[in-house]
């Protein structure tokens, strides 16, 4: 069966359209107070692998309802006025996530490359929630 799209053509076309962030970058910016890192990961990818220290946990599924502020599932976290960046291992999700998001009139960014750079560059990994 031939798709209309492939998931490779729709991550290209979300990282045409949004803020990339280089895993360097969002490095310096970890202890940052007015930068919020969203994992977008599964949780059990979560406990296997660790964890950016201070970034909250929104499995990819419920990312929609957890912003929209009319949703019953609408989570306070996404009504501070920060900067949103949001994560998963590779950056393919993060980058559909955050294009469906800027869509939604939902202001954020995306890890580049997602957990699996930042732990090649030594980023900061926690292993207990």
């Amino acid at each position: 069966m031939a798709l209309k799209k492939s998931s490779a053509q729709m991550v290209a076309d979300a990282r045409a359209r949004i803020e990339e962030i280089e895993t360097a970058d969002l490095i310096a910016m970890v202890d940052d107070p007015n930068v919020q890192i969203v994992d977008l990961r599964d949780p059990r990818e979560r406990e296997r692998t660790g964890f950016i220290p201070g970034s909250f946990h929104c499995p990819r599924g419920m990312l929609e309802f957890w912003v929209d502020p009319d949703s019953p599932y609408f989570k306070d976290i996404f009504a501070e006025d920060r900067k949103f960046v949001f994560h998963c291992a590779s950056g393919w999700r993060s980058a559909i996530s955050v294009d469906t998001l800027n869509d939604m009139g939902f202001k954020a960014a995306h890890l580049k490359n997602g957990f699996s750079e930042w732990v090649k560059m030594g980023g900061p990994v926690e292993s207990k929630d």
